[in-house]
């Protein structure tokens, strides 16, 4: 039998997947603008798309003058490699490593590219690396949000702007939804899939004229795959950075990107109080006020100040068992999707809290929580 409590509002939207994330409110396949489809991606109009990619990220990021903004192959992960291969190995390294994303980019630096000086700073599932200990004469690697432990950098006051090394950013599930310091940041790279709703398999890679400097000056050692290479002749590839990808593009995914920017142009950018950062954080304060309210819920981000407001983690006081059975039961009642902790973490649930996720789809979703908790608990 049923719990009698069980919730009457379903939410509109049940999709709270941390990877690909929901679509975007109000958004309709079918409005895109899809002239490139069959054209070449290197034709007028296919290269003019991508170029806006590029321009338009830079516009409605706020990106400082001279930062380049490239669309690489792979997702994010092929745009934190390509840096990492194109620019590690002159200065020693420090690795950040709290979560699991952050423990790959520590296994491509120390077993994939063998660096020597290499400094690996972890923490746990819910805890933050003690910034004090990051050397910056080094260059320096770390994600801004744990998507997977549900914990970010809460500003970038511990980077020194006087740095000698290059600070490495891999910022997927973070940019559009959090405030980056951009000048302390050499190398920032995200994916479409996360923040902005979009779709799979592009990354976005930006560089800082001092990581641009870096690439002209050092020849790296080891072969360089072609998906990598970002210069020629000594030079920076300058086309790349202007929508003359490396390989070809799905022209499909190009003109959805394009139109979750759009969006967020609508909402009048990313900050102000209508803006992807502002709808993220009134998101993360429905789960807040729904923890407080409940002692068998907490956050693993032990430090308020270090809470993701997209990738939200949460532990419960149930057997692993039944949190999956949790999980189960509210996949099958159709009011949230995908929302079981990352494998490697602790067992628990995360919500995925990012701009494009309804306030008013998490309100409902919480009292069903409740009774998903209650239904796999009573026995």
């Amino acid at each position: 039998t049923k719990n009698a409590m069980q919730p009457t509002v379903k939410p509109n939207n049940p999709n709270f997947s941390s990877g690909p994330c929901a679509k975007r409110p109000g958004y309709d396949v079918s409005k895109l603008q899809l002239d490139t489809l069959g054209r070449s991606h290197r034709s007028a109009l296919g290269k003019k798309a991508l170029g806006l990619a590029c321009s338009e990220t830079a516009r409605i990021l706020g990106l400082p003058e001279g930062y380049r903004v490239a669309v690489v192959p792979g997702s994010d992960t092929g745009a934190i490699e390509m840096a990492m291969w194109s620019l590690l190995g002159p200065r020693g390294v420090d690795v950040l490593e709290w979560e699991s994303f952050s423990a790959g980019w520590t296994t491509d630096i120390v077993k994939q590219l063998k660096l020597p000086n290499t400094n690996v700073i972890t923490a746990d599932y819910g805890d933050l690396t003690d910034m004090g200990k990051v050397n910056f004469d080094n260059d320096v690697v770390f994600v801004w949000n744990g998507t997977t432990s549900g914990v970010k950098v809460p500003n970038g006051d511990w980077i020194p702007a006087n740095r000698a090394g290059l600070t490495l950013c891999d910022a997927t599930s973070a940019v559009f939804a959090m405030e980056m310091p951009w000048e302390k940041l050499d190398v920032i790279t995200y994916s479409w899939q996360k923040v902005l709703g979009g779709e799979g398999a592009h990354g976005m890679l930006i560089l800082s004229p001092r990581a641009v400097e870096r690439i002209e000056a050092y020849n790296p050692p080891w072969p360089m795959p072609k998906v990598f290479r970002m210069k020629s002749g000594g030079k920076l590839t300058e086309g790349l950075f202007k929508g003359e990808t490396i390989n070809t593009p799905s022209m499909l995914c190009v003109s959805d990107y394009l139109d979750a920017l759009n969006w967020v142009d609508s909402l009048g950018g990313v900050k102000g109080s209508t803006g992807t950062i502002a709808r993220s954080e009134a998101n993360l304060k429905v789960i807040e006020d729904f923890v407080a309210a409940n002692d068998w819920i907490s956050f693993l981000a032990k430090d308020k100040a270090t809470r993701s407001n997209t990738s939200v983690c949460l532990t419960l006081t149930a057997t692993e068992d039944q949190v999956k059975k949790m999980v189960k039961l509210l996949d099958t009642e159709g009011v949230a999707y995908d929302i079981g902790a990352y494998k490697d973490a602790p067992a628990g649930l995360r919500i995925w809290c990012g701009a494009t996720v309804e306030a008013s789809d998490l309100k409902a979703l919480m009292p069903w929580l409740t009774w998903a908790y209650e239904e796999v608990t009573k026995n």
